[in-house]
């Protein structure tokens, strides 16, 4: 069973997605963010070319478990793509996922532009590795 995850950001999508076994993850895209449609028609292509069962979108929660703007803006990113995609979409804490994935980049030596196109597909793959590690 494919499984993709998504880290939706306020410019960018990062994207990854399983192997056809569901054991481990891949960064496979980051996609532009500035017209919400457009992203979802995005998804919704790479749903089908991998044939992907199941939708996982990570949850900024706050520090303190609480939902802040961003939270709010991840559930309702995920209601939509439920309904437009068909597919069951699940929501993950991801608290800490993209800085996680900055201090990776880094810790490589990878410079700072390179890190800006990375990180969010990074932090995708890590979302997606931690939903897999709590089935």
């Amino acid at each position: 069973m494919r499984i993709l995850g998504l880290d939706p950001g306020e410019k960018r999508i990062g994207v990854a997605i399983t192997d056809p076994l569901g054991i481990t993850a891949q960064g496979i895209d980051v996609i532009p963010y500035s017209e919400p449609e457009t992203a979802f028609e995005e998804i919704e292509k790479i749903c089908r070319q991998y044939g992907v069962e199941k939708i996982v979108v990570g949850n900024p929660l706050n520090m303190n478990g609480t939902k802040g703007p961003a939270s709010e803006h991840a559930i309702w990113f995920a209601e939509k793509l439920s309904s437009m995609v068909g597919l069951p979409v699940e929501m993950i804490d991801e608290r800490l996922t993209t800085v996680s994935a900055e201090k990776t980049l880094i810790s490589v030596g990878m410079r700072r532009k390179k890190r800006r196109e990375i990180k969010d597909k990074l932090a995708a793959v890590i979302i997606l590795e931690k939903y897999l590690a709590s089935q």
